[in-house]
């Protein structure tokens, strides 16, 4: 388990590395879900989304030797920009492998921070290359399974904690579960929830089975669709985490919505997740909560948005009894 002198110590190594993002309240989410709301701003982060904290804080602290044989990181997208951009930084070589259902413009992004872009069928076969290519020599950047990762994730959560003490519960998205786990590491005394998408819940699956086991995404949230979590963040989810919910894909996409319409945040669904879990939240703690979102990302193109838009909003958003 991560201590908070760990996220202390990631926070100054990357400390001029990355963005101090903005935590700020929301009147507009606050008048909607009826409490205040205070949102961490993670997705103004450099390549949009919180993961350059874990590549910044891994790649500052290899070896010549590591640095020399390259890294290889595998990626539902935000990871593998993040990975991309960092390497290209600071003049390592980046292989990014990614499941060729990522949105064109990730790969674009990642190619043109000078990485090696090596496309699969799927998260799982993207895992089986990243192996393959680890075998070979390669250095790993994992996006969970990794404590210096977990660590540099957790800045998020002392940067929030700082600058908003009065929340009462935090909602964070999990996909492999390094976000949530230093998060709740670095927010002591405060309720943690972890929220993911059908189809893109290893966590719940895990805590259920009491080990990580493995699971086919079938989300359309690829930055949450890890095909498994990792001991590590399965830990201190069943340590730190107060409850992990999971919501429909649609709920994700409206919750992505009212982002934009209330919090005027263009946001991915992600982290629209969070909006959409945010009732059945309160409906466990009451009325006298402070919510806080972490915001973790904004890649979503407005191509891929309108789809799902029309898609999902034909009927109208379910009420509580909808997230589980």
């Amino acid at each position: 388990m991560i201590s908070i002198d760990d996220i202390a110590v990631a926070a100054d190594r990357i400390d001029g590395h990355v963005v101090r993002t903005p935590t700020v309240p929301s009147p507009g989410l606050s008048g909607h879900l009826g409490v205040p709301v205070t949102l961490k701003l993670e997705l103004l982060q450099r390549t949009g989304s919180f993961k350059p904290r874990g590549a910044f804080h891994k790649l500052l602290g290899l070896s010549d030797a590591e640095r020399a044989a390259g890294v290889v990181a595998v990626s539902g997208g935000n990871h593998g920009l993040a990975v991309a951009d960092t390497a290209g930084a600071l003049g390592v070589a980046a292989t990014i492998v990614m499941p060729e259902s990522v949105p064109a413009r990730a790969v674009q992004l990642c190619r043109a921070a000078g990485a090696d872009v090596r496309l699969t069928p799927d998260m799982s076969g993207a895992f089986a290359l990243l192996d393959e290519l680890v075998a070979g020599g390669m250095t790993l950047l994992h996006p969970f399974d990794d404590r210096e990762v977990v660590a540099a994730q957790g800045t998020v959560g002392l940067e929030f904690a700082a600058a908003a003490p009065g929340v009462t519960d935090v909602l964070v998205s999990i996909g492999g579960g390094a976000l949530i786990s230093g998060v709740a590491t670095a927010f002591p005394g405060v309720r943690v929830w972890g929220v993911e998408t059908e189809g893109a819940d290893a966590m719940t699956r895990a805590l259920a089975a009491g080990a990580p086991v493995p699971i086919a995404p079938t989300s359309i949230v690829s930055t949450l669709s890890a095909p498994h979590v990792s001991q590590l963040t399965l830990d201190h989810v069943r340590e730190r985490v107060e409850e992990v919910l999971v919501v429909s894909d649609a709920d994700a996409v409206r919750g992505t919505l009212t982002l934009a319409e209330q919090a005027k945040v263009w946001a991915e669904p992600a982290a629209g997740c969070l909006v959409a879990a945010a009732g059945a939240v309160l409906d466990r703690v009451g009325s006298d909560a402070h919510l806080g979102l972490v915001v973790c990302g904004g890649n979503v193109t407005v191509e891929s948005l309108a789809g799902w838009t029309e898609r999902y909003t034909a009927t109208p958003f379910p009420d509580r009894a909808g997230v589980r």
